[in-house]
């Protein structure tokens, strides 16, 4: 297994756009279905952007200077997408809004993920050396053996990012 820090994340990436499409191509009516996918989205959502928010984007921001308007970009759209995962987290198929906010929430890390893919991801394989991609990627794996599993509440994570930007 790769440790790779980019590699990583697109190997995460491409589970998640598995997820969405599974839940994209779901039948109107199987709820139950819609309902577990979700819940396998939320969860993986919930790890990836922690592991994000917590290594390699404080790593990127200090060691890739100039990506740091693209660095505050992608913890606000982490932040939309945390707090539409901890809002699908507490309600159920049969709500008039699940569908909805499921597609919202695609729609919007979808986006993300292809920004990050083709816009900055390229620059910090340039930039940055295999051996501290690894070391980024080895520490990503050791955060993730902890990372919270299920999403924060909403006002969780209005405090959260008042403790990163202060």
């Amino acid at each position: 297994m790769s440790t790779d820090a980019i590699v990583l994340l697109k190997e995460d990436h491409k589970e998640i756009r598995r997820l969405f499409r599974a839940f994209e191509a779901a039948d109107e009516d199987a709820k139950a279905t819609k309902h577990n996918l979700v819940d396998k989205i939320v969860e993986a959502l919930t790890v990836h952007t922690y592991i994000e928010n917590e290594v390699m984007y404080p790593m990127v921001r200090e060691l890739v200077p100039e990506l740091e308007r693209n660095i505050l970009e992608s913890f606000e759209e982490h932040h939309v997408a945390d707090v539409l995962c901890a809002e699908l987290d507490t309600m159920g198929p049969d709500d008039e809004r699940f569908d909805a906010k499921t597609t919202v929430l695609i729609e919007a890390v979808s986006r993300h993920i292809e920004e990050e893919e083709h816009d900055w991801f390229p620059q910090v394989r340039e930039t940055l050396g295999r051996k501290e991609l690894q070391g980024i990627g080895a520490r990503m794996i050791e955060v993730r053996a902890t990372a919270p599993r299920r999403p924060k509440q909403p006002s969780a994570l209005r405090k959260a990012a008042d403790a990163i930007f202060g």
